[in-house]
């Protein structure tokens, strides 16, 4: 293929944002002499920093080149994972959930489930979120490789090293505190290096409302420009779904399985200095999280629009004869920006590769830390020792990323993995989480059983389908056939499953006494916090606010 020239301004640009994380890394070790700070940050950024490294840490490939790619798959439908699939659970997580992870003094959120319940327990998911994490690790590997593939026309082995190198050395200098850091910049720098993007982009076409009917007159069978019109019939829309799997599948089981319970992001909430910023993180994370789709969305629509125009000569990249959907971000910052502003854009593609690569290398490296190494194969090591464990894992984690982004590279689009990894972790997982959070009797055996019930069904789901054992219109409930669709029920099911077994087992098996849970199940917990401010200037009154702009989007995009 064909690489995208690079003047020699582009390349500077590229390489002093290199240079400078991995600058931020090697001076921020100095501050990184306990465990605390390498895993936590030593607990001491406002609600502000913990917030945009929260939404940073999540603006890595999936969001990016994933969900504009998407969009040029399924269309505007895909804005619903930055609404309905995000902010009512990043409320519920700052509003009812962060007091009890927050106040505990875990270090992760499978050392709430060994307090909650057992360590069997703690482990299962420990393990099961490192296997997940290093899975995704790998998306962001593969979307950096993608950008250094599509603009240098790098070799992709070379371009995988070259990422991994890079995140490895500033990660394990000084963990956490180098990440959100880096993240805090990574967030800006998405922020100036993409949005000329839709500017230029509706300039080219001539206005937003050219955009759409363009798109309508092409595919005038199934919506591509709207939310919530055509979600009563699959065959209409183009995620071919039903609202019912938005609702129960993204909306309530992916999206609260993903935002409350992945340490991923949780994580940074856990560095915030007091109760009060941690539970601000995710509710000022979740206003910038609803401009996104303005960033990424719009993109995805130019995208579709330029490419029904055989005039403009856009097409995505093919590999092997199957569409690289992924590949719509990097062509259209080829198309529209000019040599020096080619390299701020490529530039802001890797820093949020980067930060999405970091949040998932420090969350694995805490889980692995503490919750397998410490718990299960030495218990009795010292801070210094953990340090050093965290350190190597980093490096370790970066390695076995290698090879996820690989697999991750044979998909046709990165989201349709993603979402199939979550669906495997984090749905079930949030059914135990919400059971054992707002229901006492919750049993650690009902815990357990229930989490291996539903993490296996629905593996099982997938390779099902995958493989054609059955056709995918058993979990769906519906003729369509659409591998999101899919990914939606089969979560929705997981969810269901676990939550089934939980309960069963629970009811015939030994409950713990009341007074062992008290400050972590709601009910048995006095709750103190922000009592002493005034209501406007509580958590719950920005999350309202929150809540108010996401009803105003949804009726708007109707």
């Amino acid at each position: 293929m064909q690489a995208i020239g690079l003047t020699i301004v582009d390349w500077l640009i590229i390489l002093i944002y290199f240079a400078f994380v991995l600058g931020i890394g090697w001076y921020l070790r100095k501050f990184t002499t306990s465990q605390e700070e390498f895993f936590l940050a030593g607990r001491k950024n406002s609600a502000w920093v913990a917030g945009l490294a929260f939404l940073s840490a999540n603006l890595g490939a999936l969001e990016l080149l994933g969900m504009t790619g998407n969009t040029f798959k399924y269309g505007m439908y895909v804005a619903h994972f930055y609404w309905i699939g995000a902010i009512p659970a990043m409320l519920f997580l700052g509003i009812y959930m962060m007091p009890f992870y927050y106040s505990s003094k875990i270090n992760s959120v499978p050392g709430y489930l060994k307090l909650r319940f057992d360590e069997k327990t703690r482990v299962l998911n420990g393990i099961a979120f490192a296997v997940m994490t290093l899975l995704v690790s790998g998306i962001n590997l593969y979307a950096m490789a993608l950008v250094l593939h599509t603009f240098l026309g790098w070799n992709w082995d070379v371009s995988m090293w070259v990422s991994a190198i890079t995140v490895a050395g500033y990660v394990g200098l000084s963990g956490l505190m180098s990440a959100i850091f880096t993240e805090i910049i990574q967030f800006f720098l998405i922020w100036f290096g993409l949005f000329l993007v839709s500017v230029l982009g509706i300039i080219e076409i001539g206005s937003m409302k050219e955009i759409l009917a363009r798109i309508n007159e092409y595919s005038s069978q199934v919506s591509f420009t709207t939310l919530w019109s055509t979600a009563s019939d699959p065959t209409q829309n183009g995620m071919f779904i039903h609202w019912g799997g938005i609702v129960l599948g993204l909306g309530f089981v992916l999206s609260f399985g993903y935002w409350t319970t992945d340490f991923l992001v949780v994580q940074r909430a856990f560095s915030a200095k007091d109760l009060r910023s941690a539970r601000m993180t995710p509710i000022l994370a979740s206003f910038f999280k609803m401009a996104l789709p303005f960033l990424v969305i719009l993109a995805g629509l130019i995208a579709i629009a330029l490419s029904i125009d055989p005039k403009s000569g856009f097409k995505l990249l093919q590999d092997g004869g199957q569409i690289n959907y992924d590949s719509a971000l990097p062509l259209l910052i080829a198309r529209y920006y000019p040599s020096g502003l080619v390299g701020l854009g490529v530039t802001a593609l890797l820093a949020g590769f980067m930060a999405g690569q970091a949040g998932n290398i420090s969350a694995f490296n805490t889980v692995w830390t503490y919750d397998i190494y410490k718990s299960v194969i030495n218990k009795n090591a010292s801070d210094s020792h953990l340090l050093w464990m965290g350190r190597v894992s980093t490096i370790v984690g970066v390695l076995i990323s290698l090879v996820t982004a690989y697999w991750a590279k044979s998909f046709p689009s990165i989201m349709d993995y993603m979402q199939a990894i979550f669906s495997w972790v984090n749905a079930p997982l949030f059914a135990t989480m919400l059971l054992g959070m707002f229901v006492w009797w919750i049993t650690p055996n009902g815990a357990f059983w229930g989490l291996v019930a539903g993490m296996s069904s629905s593996f099982f789901m997938w390779m099902a389908v995958r493989f054609h054992w059955f056709s995918e219109s058993i979990i769906t409930m519906s003729s369509t056939q659409s591998d999101m669709a899919a990914n939606f029920w089969r979560a929705w099911w997981a969810w269901s499953i676990c939550a089934a077994v939980t309960i069963i087992i629970s009811l015939f098996t030994k409950k713990r006494k009341k007074e062992e849970l008290v400050g972590l199940v709601k009910g048995l917990t006095e709750e103190k916090h922000d009592q002493h401010l005034p209501f406007v200037k509580r958590p719950e009154f920005a999350a309202i606010i929150s809540l108010a702009v996401l009803i105003i989007l949804n009726i708007l995009f109707w």
